[in-house]
């Protein structure tokens, strides 16, 4: 049985949730979509995730939800990350920190996907090995779900690249997030695995990673303390859809996907109590 999985890139603010809110359903029909993964580490002003903008995803057509650096920048999202079973928090960290470390969900035609996500150690806040922390979660997800998906939440594309032939013939799918930046690097491994360094970001593309370009250039230039609002022009979703083969668990096609909102012009989008979208730095 083929599956058709969507991987959808860092969702930022309220423009991110504007794109999803407008062209995910009408993906989901054209394009036969089993099931949508997304990284809503920066959905709730461009820093975190609350339990209010969660079910508006869920909402929007998202099914599985993964998180990142930033997981419990909302500290209410705690309790859903304890009492869902579609969101998860990276496994690399402390067995004591709160959530679970696999999102699971049935499709409609059967087959259970997990999405787990693996947080990156370099230049990155530290973590315990990723290597190790999936090679002994595997086995026991295995046994839950028939197609695995890695989001793999790193910064430097030589670690994203390495997890990708650690896990190649394992899992059906490593994709990596953090850095904003789509890459051109999608491809089959060798042992049935889809893999891409970067899926990208799905918010305003007339930024820096999806903060107003002039108040990122004055942080870098005078180092000095400067709100990065989440900027609100040129959105976009960015993301990758993967075909697998339920039987084999090997996927067959990748590519990248990237659509524009609609009207894109220069409204100003606030967050949902008002005030404008914003986080005082990048960490």
């Amino acid at each position: 049985m083929k599956l058709n999985i969507l991987c959808i890139g860092d969702i930022v603010g309220r423009p991110g949730r504007r794109v999803l809110a407008e062209k995910l359903k009408q993906l989901v029909t054209e394009r036969e979509i089993d099931c949508v993964i997304a990284n809503a580490e920066n959905a709730a002003g461009g820093s975190g995730l609350t339990p209010q903008i969660y079910d508006k995803l869920l909402r929007y057509g998202v099914n599985l939800v993964t998180l990142g650096d930033h997981t419990y920048r909302k500290k209410e999202i705690v309790t859903t990350l304890e009492t869902q079973e579609n969101i998860a928090r990276p496994v690399n960290w402390s067995e004591q920190a709160a959530g679970r470390c696999v999102a699971i969900y049935k499709t409609g035609k059967g087959p259970v996907v997990a999405a787990i996500p693996l947080i990156g150690r370099l230049f990155m806040k530290p973590a315990d090995c990723p290597y190790n922390a999936i090679d002994k979660l595997l086995p026991k997800v295995q046994q839950q779900a028939d197609i695995i998906f890695i989001d793999f939440h790193a910064e430097a594309t030589s670690e994203k690249v390495a997890m990708g032939y650690h896990l190649d013939g394992r899992v059906s799918c490593v994709f990596g997030t953090h850095t904003h930046v789509p890459t051109a690097d999608e491809k089959i491994m060798p042992k049935g695995t889809a893999y891409i360094t970067d899926i990208g970001m799905t918010g305003s593309h007339d930024s820096v990673i999806g903060r107003v370009a002039e108040s990122v250039l004055k942080s870098f230039r005078t180092r000095m303390p400067v709100p990065f609002e989440v900027a609100t022009e040129d959105v976009k979703m960015n993301g990758i859809l993967v075909t697998v083969d339920s039987s084999t668990k090997k996927a067959e096609h990748i590519e990248r996907i990237r659509i524009n909102a609609e009207g894109d012009d220069a409204t100003r989008y606030d967050s949902d109590d008002g005030k404008p979208e914003y986080y005082a730095n990048f960490e």
